[in-house]
């Protein structure tokens, strides 16, 4: 059998109904965090299952232990990975990612090992593809590519987790900055 990846899984993510909420009670419940949050990200390049739709979502990001904690919130009903899974209102898992340092090779291996790519985007000098493995995972996967920058950027977050006091901020920006 071939592995799905060999790269270690670095994220796990969550579809939410509200971003503040989820980092909130993660905050609170499991010490995650702070988090970082990107309001109504936009790409450089979309597509999603073979379009040019590219849903208005937010993203929150932030750590606990080793792991990375993402949350998605969907604005809008446009088709997306994200309505794949779940209606408005409801919440729940969505994905699990690797970072991969020769991203079309991966890309291509995991095709040829006939998993679906969903959507796939450039956005912040960075790749990134998420394959449909519900029937394997019950979510997608999601491959990310590894430019210094980005992982300057993850090493800054996860580096604020491990330095965060109790009773401290959940949030890495203000409320209202990313």
């Amino acid at each position: 059998m071939t592995l799905l990846t060999s790269f270690p899984i670095f994220q796990q993510a969550w579809y939410v109904n509200d971003l503040d909420t989820a980092i909130l009670k993660w905050s609170d419940t499991f010490g995650a965090g702070p988090f970082v949050r990107s309001p109504h990200h936009r790409c450089d390049r979309f597509t999603y299952r073979g379009t040019d739709q590219e849903a208005d979502v937010s993203y929150a990001f932030g750590y606990l232990g080793e792991t990375m904690i993402q949350f998605i919130q969907q604005h809008d009903e446009t088709p997306s990975i994200y309505r794949d899974m779940y209606a408005a209102g409801d919440e729940g898992y969505h994905h699990l990612a690797i970072l991969v340092n020769d991203f079309e090779g991966e890309f291509q291996r995991l095709e040829r090992l006939g998993f679906e790519p969903a959507c796939r985007l450039y956005a912040d000098g960075v790749d990134a593809a998420y394959f449909d493995t519900r029937e394997l995972n019950g979510g997608f996967t999601e491959i990310h590519g590894d430019p210094p920058r980005i992982l300057q950027a993850f090493a800054t977050w996860r580096r604020a987790h491990e330095l965060r006091r109790e009773g401290e901020s959940p949030f890495l920006a203000r409320p209202d900055k990313p």
